[in-house]
């Protein structure tokens, strides 16, 4: 096979997938294939082993069971859920100037050097004389501008799954949601860890007390691929020097 006809072929393969969706929306991911449904399947093992309770203990509402009426509801243990209060509101701006200049000037001449100017001179061409052998004049500038602006805004709620509790006992959790508007998916996903005690009584946590934290939020369907350039287009610009 030539090497025409292979990149004729491979260009036909990488376009295959806008080409199986076309007339159709985007599937949904399986959920039972997400680390979040693993987790919910396979609880943790108890920290501490649970005691018997009463008959009278367990009809009491006030106990602090967590299904008693003023029980401690937080997520705490794998495969509990939590929100995610995603309110990004950041703003950036840096700017830089510089100036700088700089003049010389060099003059070096043999007025007298054993008289031999005097010699010379008269046998040099009108006008040239070595008593001023070399001069040197230079100047340099420079100036430089730079500005850089950046904003943010995203506010965005996700329920998250417990996936582990590290022996430190921080929780590790991760998020996934996906909507799909016409033939538009939106996917929003969050990972990350986090304490217990950021934890809020709403069983809510802001995304600002999440360590390592990764959140993207994106798409696929009929908009994001009109809205990239074709495969033909982005080879072209790779392969091309200038």
């Amino acid at each position: 096979m030539s090497a025409s006809n292979r990149l004729i072929l491979c260009m036909i393969v990488a376009g295959c997938s806008p080409l199986e969706r076309t007339g159709r929306a985007p599937d949904f991911t399986p959920p039972v294939t997400t680390s979040e449904y693993t987790a919910m399947m396979t609880p943790a093992l108890p920290m501490v082993a649970e005691l018997p309770a009463r008959e009278v203990d367990r009809a009491s509402l006030w106990t602090g069971d967590r299904g008693s009426l003023l029980g401690d509801r937080r997520a705490m243990q794998r495969g509990d859920i939590l929100t995610i209060v995603i309110e990004i509101d950041d703003s950036a701006q840096i700017s830089n100037s510089t100036d700088r200049s700089r003049s010389a000037s060099q003059d070096m001449g043999i007025e007298n050097l054993f008289g031999l100017p005097q010699r010379v001179d008269p046998h040099l061409p009108n006008g040239a004389s070595l008593g001023s052998a070399v001069g040197l004049n230079s100047n340099s500038s420079a100036q430089g501008d730079g500005s850089v602006r950046r904003q943010e805004k995203l506010t965005l709620r996700i329920a998250a799954t417990i996936t582990d509790v590290l022996p430190n006992g921080v929780l590790a959790i991760q998020g996934n949601q996906e909507v799909r508007v016409n033939f538009e998916m939106r996917e929003l996903l969050v990972s990350g860890f986090v304490r217990p005690a950021d934890i809020t009584r709403q069983n809510e946590i802001t995304y600002d007390k999440i360590a390592s934290a990764r959140i993207s939020y994106g798409g696929e369907g009929q908009i994001t691929d009109m809205q990239q350039p074709r495969y033909g287009q982005q080879i072209v610009e790779t392969l091309l020097p200038f």
